[in-house]
């Protein structure tokens, strides 16, 4: 029995084990806001602008302005996706009531997700993976945001402070869609 074993072991082609690809930020789904499903994949090959969001935050100006890009950059294929969350104490938990202000205050039509968590165990995957790749990190407040490349890897997170449109957002969003 030995020697049958050892002729397998030794006659046997080598097996290489495939290498488990690290998750890309195309890989995350969320719950939508209005219901439904926000599926990451289907914007592959695109760039993502993701930002936590929360309406009753002193950033929340920045919903036109993120309105803005997402009219600007949409057609050349960025998703900006919004995200509500109450990590900090500044939103609403009913996601009807989200939607419906983010819309009548700030002309918010980009596409949001249902409230999640950005921070803490219980952080969406989305948000626990750009807080783990070089140059990410934890949102320490509302409306910070990461931009995700073509390529799916996390090119750039920017603090709350960095208005969308920015002199740097703007330089980040056109090497993105470049």
């Amino acid at each position: 029995m030995a020697e049958i074993s050892r002729r397998t072991l030794l006659g046997a082609a080598p097996v290489l084990m495939a290498a488990t690809p690290a998750p890309s930020g195309h890989d995350f789904r969320f719950d939508a806001i209005e219901g439904g499903e926000i599926d990451l994949a289907d914007w592959r090959g695109k760039p993502l602008l993701v930002v936590n969001t929360a309406s009753f935050c002193g950033f929340a100006p920045q919903f036109a302005a993120l309105q803005t890009l997402h009219e600007r950059y949409g057609p050349r294929g960025l998703l900006v996706l919004g995200a509500p969350s109450n990590d900090f104490n500044q939103e609403n938990a009913d996601r009807a009531a989200i939607k419906d202000f983010c819309e009548a205050t700030w002309g918010a039509q980009f596409p949001m997700t249902a409230p999640l968590h950005v921070r803490g165990p219980e952080a969406h995957p989305f948000f626990a993976w750009a807080a783990a790749q070089p140059g990410g990190a934890v949102p320490r407040w509302n409306f910070f945001k990461f931009l995700v490349g073509r390529d799916g890897r996390l090119l750039h997170a920017f603090p709350s402070a960095t208005e969308p449109d920015s002199a740097s957002m703007r330089q980040a969003l056109s090497a993105a869609l470049a």
